[in-house]
């Protein structure tokens, strides 16, 4: 839909400070699929976790962005989305070479500019939910770099600064107001 914006980039570039960022300026805003499959397949045991099966994970995450697209609705206004059906459908495409990418892709299409965030050293921590070094984050944040145009989304790669001017770039480049909430 025209109205979903997705925010995706490197892991630890600031990605979910800035949807919540969004959120709290009144924009409704999808939580990264990845951080609540893994705390659900923690909490119930499971092994859909990237370091255990990264295939089932990453199908999990397809269905789970499936889901927020629906959830989203089809009320007014932009919703954003941290990360998205291209990430998760790239991975396991990359990873298993089913060729489920393009077809994802042109079914379930997403507002055309994709903000990216870039590779931030200084910001990256790993945690529970997010085990991986910097160096994987990147290889992933490049082969974004290359997908997100492939499929005919425009790209704009977030600057680092604070969060409130980052959130206030992503509002002006799609011709809202910033600092305010909808």
């Amino acid at each position: 839909m025209s109205r979903f914006v997705v925010i995706s980039g490197c892991s630890g570039g600031g990605k979910s400070t800035l949807l919540a960022e969004l959120g709290r300026r009144g924009y409704r805003v999808a939580e990264e699929p990845g951080r609540r499959i893994v705390h659900e397949e923690t909490e119930r045991g499971g092994s859909a976790l990237p370091w255990m099966d990264m295939a089932a994970f990453l199908r999990r995450a397809i269905a789970m962005s499936l889901d927020d697209r629906v959830s989203a609705g089809t009320g007014e206004g932009w919703v954003f989305f941290d990360r998205g059906l291209v990430d998760a459908a790239s991975a396991l495409q990359q990873l298993t070479g089913e060729a489920v990418l393009e077809s994802i892709a042109q079914i379930h299409r997403y507002y055309r500019r994709v903000f990216l965030t870039p590779p931030w050293p200084e910001i990256y921590v790993t945690d529970p939910e997010r085990r991986h070094v910097l160096d994987a984050a990147v290889e992933e944040y490049e082969r974004l770099l290359k997908v997100y145009p492939a499929l005919g989304y425009d790209v704009s790669i977030l600057p680092k600064m604070p969060v409130a001017d980052r959130a206030d770039f992503v509002l002006k480049a799609l011709g809202e107001s910033t600092r305010t909430a909808v």
